[in-house]
C-alpha cells in the first residue's frame, strides 16, 4: 500500500471541504470567505465527524504563503500613485478612523483587564475594514455610482497602506516590554525610509528589467517572473527586519506601475485564490466553539464596539475633512465591519506568541457577524440618517452646514501644502537615496575595500570619493534641482511659490550642505571635513553643471518615464489602434487642463501637427463629440482630445501636457465615447469618386460621417496626418477615424 505524506492528505481534506463549503455559500449568495472559515472549522480537531488535519505545522507554512500572495495581489491592485489620486478628505478620514479605532480598542481591552499587548492588537484588529465585503455589498445593492461610494473606496485605499504600517509597528512592539514612544517613532520612520527607498530603486530598475525581457514574457514566464520578484522582495524585507507581508505588498505596488500588471493579475488570480483559500481555512481551524460559547457576551460587546466605533470615527473624520452630514453618515455605515486584514493582524499575534488564545477566535467571530450585517447597514443608511438628522437641534445642523460650506470650492491652499507639492516629494526621495547610499558604503563597501587594499590608509579617502560620486546627483536634486512652476497651478499659487524662491533656495542649500557634512563625518575628521566641504562646493560651482546636473536629469527622466509607462502605454495602445493599425502609429486620448497654453486658441493657431507631429482626430466635450474638427475649432478647458500619430510623437505631446500639469503623474482617463470611434481603412480604386482629388475636395468627410483621414499608405510610403491639399492616387490605402453613428 502506498503511503501518502500527511501534508498531501491534509491538503486533500482541506480543499475538498473548502470546495463543498464555497459551492454551498455561492448558492446561498454569501461571501466565500465565510465558506472557507467553516471549512477550516470542519477539518479542525474540534469537530469529530470529519477527517482532522494532522500536520498543523505544514498547514501553517502554507497559510503564511497564502498571506504573501494575498498581500502581493493587493499590491498589484494598489499602486503607489493611488495615494496621490485619493482625495485629501478620504486620506484624512482613513487615518483619523484607524487612530480612533486603535485607541478605542486599546481602551476597551484595558477596561476588560487585558494585557497591553492584547489590547493593542485588539485595536489593530478593529481598525481595518474589509475591502472585499464592501465592494461585494455595493455591487449586489447596485450602489457603485452613488456619490459617497467614491469616498469609501478612497478610505479603503489609504486603510490598506496604514494596515501594512500597523503590521510592521505591532511586530516591532511585540518584542518590547512596554510601549515606547521613541521606539514607535523610530519604527515608523524606518518603515517610511525603506518604503521610499524600495519605491525609488524599484521604479527605476524593475520596468527596465521587464522591458528587456518583454519579448520573452509568455504566460508561463510572466507568472514565474512575477512570483520570483515577489519572493525576492519578501526575502529582502525579512533581512532588514520587516514582515514578509510587507515585502509582498511593496513588490506588488511596484509591479502595479508597469504595463504587465494586468497580465500578471490575470495569471496570478488562480494561484492567489488557492493559497488564500488555504489561509482562510487555517484561520477557520483556530475557531474553538468552547471559547465562543464561553465568550458569547464578549462577541456581542465587540461587535457593537466595532459597528458603533466605525460609524462614529468615520463620520467624525469625514465631517472634519469637509464632507456633508449625509455623506459622512453613509460612509460610516458602509465601513462598519472587519475582515481579511483583521485575520492577518490576529495571526501575527499568534505567530509571535504574544497574544492570548481567545483573541484570534474572537476576531473571526466578530468578522463573521459584521460580514452579515454590512449589506443591511448600507441599505438602511439613508433612511436612518433622515430620521436621526430630523431630530438634531437646528443650531447643530446649521453649525455643521457652515463648517461644510467653508470647504466649498477649491479654496486657498496653505503655503505649506504648496511647498510640499512643489518640492517636498523630490527632496524626500533624493534624501532617502543619499542616506541609503551612505548606509551601503558604511555597511558593505568599506569592509570590502579594506580587504582589497589590505588596511591601506587610503581606504577612507577612496571610500569617500566613491560615496560622493554616487550621491552627487541626488545631493544636486536636494539642493538645486527644482520642478517646473509653470504648470497648471493657479496664478496666485505661482506668485506665492515664485516669491518664496530665494528662501526655498537657501533652505535647500543648507539641507544639501547638512547631508554633505554627514557624509564627510563618516569618513574624515572635522578639520579635514571643513576643507573638503569648501573644495566640493567650489568644484560643484565650476563643474556641477557639466556632469552632476546631467546625471541627475538622467535619473529623474528615466524614473518619471518608468513611473508613467503604464499610463502612456494605455493612452497610445488602445484596442482600436491594436486592432487596425498596421504600422507604427497609435491613437491616444488626452485631457487639456484649465491653464493649458492651448485653451482658447483655434486649432489652426495651436499647430499640433507642426509642433508635435500629431493629428487631432476628435474632441470630446462633455456629452458632445466633434469629429475631424476644423482649423477654426477652439479648444476649451478639460476637452478630451483624440490624437493620431507615431508613438514617439504622441509621447512628445503627452510629456508637454504632463509638464503643464506640473509633473503630477496624473493622466486623463479615456473619453467615455472613445469606444464609439472606429479606425477603418479604404482603398482608392480606379472607379473611386475620390481618385485624383485633394482630401479637402474629395467629400470624404461627408461620406464617412465626419470622418478624418489620419494616414495614407502609398506603395512603401506612409504619410501620417496628410494635409487637406494632399491628392489621392489609385491604390492609396486610407486610414480614416470616424463614428459608426455619425457625429
Amino acid at each position: 500500500m502506498i503511503h501518502l505524506p500527511h501534508l498531501i492528505t491534509d491538503l486533500g481534506f482541506i480543499l475538498v471541504i473548502a470546495a463543498l463549503s464555497t459551492l454551498l455559500f455561492k448558492k446561498l449568495g454569501q461571501p466565500l470567505v465565510l465558506g472557507y472559515l467553516i471549512a477550516g472549522f470542519l477539518v479542525s480537531p474540534h469537530v469529530p465527524f470529519f477527517p482532522t488535519v494532522t500536520d498543523k505545522a505544514s498547514i501553517q507554512v502554507w497559510s503564511e504563503i497564502g498571506v504573501i500572495f494575498l498581500l502581493f495581489s493587493l499590491g498589484l491592485e494598489f499602486s503607489f500613485k493611488k495615494l496621490f489620486k485619493v482625495g485629501g478628505s478620504a486620506g484624512f478620514t482613513a487615518v483619523f478612523e484607524v487612530i480612533f479605532m486603535v485607541g478605542l480598542g486599546y481602551l476597551v481591552g484595558r477596561l476588560l483587564g487585558w494585557s497591553w499587548i492584547d489590547s493593542l492588537f485588539f485595536g489593530g484588529i478593529l481598525s481595518v475594514s474589509s475591502t472585499t465585503i464592501i465592494v461585494r455589498a455595493f455591487q449586489e445593492l447596485g450602489m457603485r455610482k452613488q456619490k459617497y461610494v467614491e469616498l469609501v473606496f478612497g478610505i479603503l485605499v489609504v486603510e490598506d497602506i496604514v494596515a501594512i504600517m500597523l503590521l510592521v509597528i505591532l511586530a516591532a512592539l511585540a518584542g518590547t516590554a512596554a510601549v515606547s514612544g521613541p521606539e514607535l517613532a523610530f519604527s515608523v520612520l524606518r518603515l517610511i525610509f525603506f518604503i521610499a527607498l524600495w519605491f525609488v530603486v524599484g521604479i527605476f530598475l524593475i520596468p527596465i528589467f521587464l522591458r528587456k525581457i518583454r519579448s520573452l514574457l509568455e504566460d508561463e514566464t510572466t507568472l514565474l517572473v512575477a512570483i520570483g520578484l515577489c519572493f525576492m522582495m519578501v526575502i529582502i524585507a525579512a533581512k532588514v527586519g520587516f514582515s514578509p507581508a510587507l515585502g509582498a505588498f511593496v513588490m506588488g505596488s511596484l509591479l502595479a506601475e508597469t504595463p504587465e500588471v494586468h497580465k500578471m493579475e490575470h495569471l496570478l488570480k488562480p494561484v492567489r485564490d488557492l493559497f488564500a483559500a488555504i489561509f482562510f481555512v487555517s484561520v477557520g481551524m483556530m475557531i474553538d466553539p468552547v471559547v465562543l460559547m464561553e465568550r458569547w457576551d464578549l462577541i456581542i460587546l465587540v461587535t457593537c464596539v466595532t459597528i458603533v466605533g466605525k460609524l462614529i470615527s468615520t463620520f467624525l473624520g469625514a465631517m472634519l475633512s469637509g464632507q456633508s452630514r449625509k455623506t459622512s453618515f453613509q460612509a460610516g455605515m458602509s465601513l462598519a465591519q472587519i475582515g481579511e486584514f483583521s485575520f492577518i493582524i490576529a495571526s501575527l499575534g499568534v505567530s509571535l506568541k504574544v497574544t492570548s488564545d481567545f483573541l484570534y477566535p474572537l476576531a473571526i467571530a466578530v468578522s463573521a457577524v459584521t460580514t452579515f450585517t454590512t449589506p443591511y447597514l448600507i441599505k438602511v443608511a439613508e433612511p436612518l440618517f433622515k430620521k436621526i438628522d430630523a431630530k438634531l437641534p437646528e443650531g447643530i445642523r446649521a453649525a455643521m452646514d457652515r463648517y461644510h460650506s467653508s470647504f466649498g470650492g477649491d479654496g486657498e491652499q496653505r503655503i505649506g501644502s504648496l511647498i510640499f507639492k512643489a518640492y517636498g516629494v523630490k527632496i524626500l526621495l533624493n534624501t532617502v537615496m543619499v542616506v541609503a547610499i551612505l548606509g551601503a558604503f558604511k555597511g558593505l563597501v568599506i569592509e570590502e575595500l579594506k580587504k582589497v587594499l589590505q588596511e591601506s590608509p587610503w581606504t577612507a579617502a577612496i571610500s569617500l570619493l566613491l560615496c560622493l560620486t554616487m550621491t552627487a546627483p541626488f545631493l544636486w536634486g536636494v539642493a538645486i534641482g527644482a520642478p517646473n512652476l509653470g504648470g497648471s497651478r493657479a496664478a496666485d499659487e505661482l506668485k506665492k511659490l515664485r516669491g518664496l524662491q530665494l528662501g526655498l533656495f537657501i533652505g535647500r542649500i543648507i539641507l544639501g550642505l547638512g547631508l554633505l557634512g554627514v557624509i564627510l563625518s563618516q569618513f574624515v575628521d572635522l578639520k579635514l571635513a571643513s576643507g573638503v566641504v569648501i573644495g566640493i562646493v567650489l568644484f560643484a560651482a565650476v563643474f556641477g553643471q557639466f556632469w552632476v546636473r546631467k546625471a541627475y536629469k538622467f535619473f529623474e527622466k528615466n524614473f518619471l518615464k518608468n513611473l508613467t509607462e503604464k499610463e502612456r502605454k494605455e493612452l497610445v495602445s488602445s484596442e482600436t489602434a491594436r486592432k487596425y493599425l498596421p504600422w507604427d502609429a497609435s491613437l491616444g486620448t488626452y485631457e487639456i487642463c484649465a491653464d493649458s497654453e492651448f485653451v482658447g486658441k483655434p486649432l489652426r493657431q495651436v499647430k499640433l501637427k507642426e509642433r508635435f507631429g500629431v493629428t487631432l482626430a476628435a474632441i470630446f466635450r462633455g456629452s458632445k463629440r466633434l469629429l475631424a474638427p476644423g482649423g477654426d475649432t477652439v479648444i476649451y478647458p478639460y476637452d478630451k482630445v483624440l490624437c493620431f500619430g507615431a508613438e514617439e510623437d504622441l509621447m512628445k505631446f503627452h510629456y508637454a501636457l504632463e509638464e503643464e500639469k506640473n509633473n503630477s503623474a496624473e493622466v486623463a482617463s479615456p473619453a467615455k465615447n472613445e469606444s464609439d470611434i472606429k479606425l477603418s481603412s479604404y482603398i482608392v480604386t480606379e472607379t473611386s469618386r475620390f481618385l485624383n482629388k485633394s482630401i479637402r475636395d474629395s467629400g470624404i468627410r461627408d461620406h464617412f460621417r465626419g470622418g478624418m483621414v489620419v494616414g495614407v499608405e502609398r506603395a512603401d510610403e506612409r504619410i501620417l496626418g496628410p494635409t487637406g491639399d494632399f491628392h489621392l492616387h489609385e491604390n492609396d490605402l486610407l486610414w480614416i477615424v470616424s463614428s459608426p453613428q455619425g457625429s
